[in-house]
Protein backbone atom coordinates (compact mmCIF):
# COMPACT_ATOMS: atom_id res chain seq x y z
CA UNK A 1 0.00 0.00 0.00
CA UNK A 2 1.48 3.16 -1.21
CA UNK A 3 1.70 6.22 1.02
CA UNK A 4 0.41 9.56 0.29
CA UNK A 5 1.54 11.50 3.15
CA UNK A 6 3.60 14.21 2.36
CA UNK A 7 5.57 17.52 3.64
CA UNK A 8 3.68 19.89 0.88
CA UNK A 9 1.34 21.98 2.10
CA UNK A 10 -2.38 20.92 2.54
CA UNK A 11 -4.94 22.65 0.42
CA UNK A 12 -7.18 24.85 2.52
CA UNK A 13 -10.59 26.47 2.13
CA UNK A 14 -13.24 28.15 3.86
CA UNK A 15 -16.37 26.01 3.85
CA UNK A 16 -18.32 28.81 2.37
CA UNK A 17 -15.85 28.73 -0.53
CA UNK A 18 -16.13 24.72 -0.31
CA UNK A 19 -19.73 24.84 -0.53
CA UNK A 20 -19.96 27.82 -3.49
CA UNK A 21 -17.28 25.59 -5.71
CA UNK A 22 -17.72 21.47 -4.53
CA UNK A 23 -17.29 20.68 -7.96
CA UNK A 24 -13.75 22.38 -8.68
CA UNK A 25 -12.94 20.87 -4.71
CA UNK A 26 -14.40 17.36 -5.60
CA UNK A 27 -11.87 17.26 -8.03
CA UNK A 28 -9.03 18.13 -6.45
CA UNK A 29 -9.85 16.03 -3.99
CA UNK A 30 -9.19 13.24 -6.55
CA UNK A 31 -5.54 14.68 -6.64
CA UNK A 32 -4.54 15.91 -3.02
CA UNK A 33 -6.72 16.05 0.26
CA UNK A 34 -8.52 19.38 1.07
CA UNK A 35 -9.15 20.53 3.97
CA UNK A 36 -12.10 22.31 4.56
CA UNK A 37 -11.64 25.17 7.39
CA UNK A 38 -14.34 26.40 9.85
CA UNK A 39 -14.55 28.78 12.58
CA UNK A 40 -10.67 29.19 12.20
CA UNK A 41 -10.23 24.90 12.81
CA UNK A 42 -10.07 22.05 10.06
CA UNK A 43 -13.46 20.52 10.04
CA UNK A 44 -13.42 17.91 7.09
CA UNK A 45 -10.80 16.79 4.86
CA UNK A 46 -11.89 15.73 1.58
CA UNK A 47 -9.97 13.13 0.19
CA UNK A 48 -10.17 10.69 -2.51
CA UNK A 49 -12.16 7.36 -2.59
CA UNK A 50 -8.65 5.45 -3.01
CA UNK A 51 -7.52 6.87 -0.39
CA UNK A 52 -10.37 6.48 1.78
CA UNK A 53 -10.07 2.90 1.08
CA UNK A 54 -7.17 2.91 1.87
CA UNK A 55 -6.92 4.03 5.60
CA UNK A 56 -9.85 1.78 6.11
CA UNK A 57 -7.79 -1.07 5.10
CA UNK A 58 -4.85 0.42 7.85
CA UNK A 59 -8.08 0.90 10.56
CA UNK A 60 -8.85 -2.88 9.60
CA UNK A 61 -5.02 -4.27 10.26
CA UNK A 62 -4.76 -2.69 13.84
CA UNK A 63 -4.69 -4.83 16.54
CA UNK A 64 -7.25 -5.05 19.21
CA UNK A 65 -4.46 -4.00 21.45
CA UNK A 66 -3.21 -1.06 19.67
CA UNK A 67 -6.67 0.15 19.32
CA UNK A 68 -7.18 0.12 22.83
CA UNK A 69 -3.98 1.85 23.46
CA UNK A 70 -4.85 4.51 21.01
CA UNK A 71 -8.37 4.92 22.78
CA UNK A 72 -6.68 5.25 25.80
CA UNK A 73 -4.22 7.61 24.81
CA UNK A 74 -6.75 9.37 22.59
CA UNK A 75 -9.52 9.48 25.82
CA UNK A 76 -6.98 9.45 28.59
CA UNK A 77 -8.53 12.91 30.44
CA UNK A 78 -12.33 11.82 30.35
CA UNK A 79 -11.27 8.79 31.58
CA UNK A 80 -9.80 9.84 34.39
CA UNK A 81 -12.55 12.12 34.69
CA UNK A 82 -15.06 9.09 35.08
CA UNK A 83 -12.60 6.73 37.21
CA UNK A 84 -12.63 9.92 39.78
CA UNK A 85 -16.14 10.27 39.44
CA UNK A 86 -16.93 6.90 40.38
CA UNK A 87 -14.23 6.80 43.37
CA UNK A 88 -16.15 9.86 44.81
CA UNK A 89 -19.76 8.75 44.26
CA UNK A 90 -19.51 4.82 43.60
CA UNK A 91 -21.26 3.30 40.88
CA UNK A 92 -25.31 3.62 40.16
CA UNK A 93 -27.02 1.05 41.80
CA UNK A 94 -24.16 -1.34 42.86
CA UNK A 95 -26.26 -1.68 46.11
CA UNK A 96 -29.27 -3.33 44.31
CA UNK A 97 -29.61 -6.67 43.96
CA UNK A 98 -31.60 -8.91 41.67
CA UNK A 99 -32.93 -11.58 43.98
Amino acid sequence: MANHFSLSPVMQVSATDAKNRFGYYLSQAEREPVQVMKNDRVAVVMVSAARYAELEALERTKTLGQRKREFNETYAEWIAAQNGLVERVGVFGEDYRPW
